[in-house]
């Protein structure tokens, strides 16, 4: 079964039994700890992915770190995680969630890279436009990359505009190298 399957199977199961408790609101800002701890801390990862590591200790260190943190049903959907020897999948399953989370709650995501920084009147127009042509709440990150040169990167969940003129060039140069041959 491939990681994406899997992650999805993971987060799902999660996503249903946190609705059925009542306790969505809570899974999500778990899932958001969890997903953050993973992206932040190496160690946490290498410990859990870590074959040799015995599970009776896995489960020992997922207990004292999250318990009292984290909802009892997220501690039990981590203790099956590594029951199922799953651990490997906690980030993707963690993403997953949160994707699930935010389409259930009506938000899209959208991530904006642009050669400079942008201002607050461009910044309002493209959340008004997105929210428009998909009748949901933006939430947009921004990052500045200046190797794109010029132009913008817009992601929008999983669709990618590249009106980049780094991304533009390159296509002229295959063009061109393309015609010469």
């Amino acid at each position: 079964m491939n990681i994406s399957k899997i992650s999805v199977r993971y987060s799902k199961a999660l996503f249903l039994a946190s609705q059925q408790e009542n306790v969505l609101e809570r899974a999500h800002d778990d899932m958001l700890l969890l997903y953050n701890t993973c992206l932040e801390i190496e160690e946490f990862n290498k410990l859990l992915e870590n074959p040799i590591v015995p599970l009776s200790l896995k489960r020992k260190i997922i207990e004292t770190v999250f318990s009292g943190k984290v909802h009892q049903v997220t501690l039990s959907f981590l203790y099956l995680i590594l029951k199922n020897n799953r651990e490997v999948f906690l980030e993707n399953i963690t993403r997953v969630f949160l994707d699930l989370y935010r389409k259930k709650m009506g938000f899209v995501s959208v991530s904006l890279t642009t050669a400079i920084s942008i201002d607050d009147n461009l910044r309002k127009k493209i959340i008004e436009m997105i929210n428009t042509a998909y009748k949901a709440d933006v939430e947009m990150t921004e990052s500045v990359n200046k190797n794109i040169l010029g132009g913008f990167k817009l992601q929008i969940e999983d669709k990618l505009l590249d009106a980049s003129v780094s991304t533009s060039l390159n296509k002229m140069k295959r063009e061109l190298i393309k015609k010469g041959n």
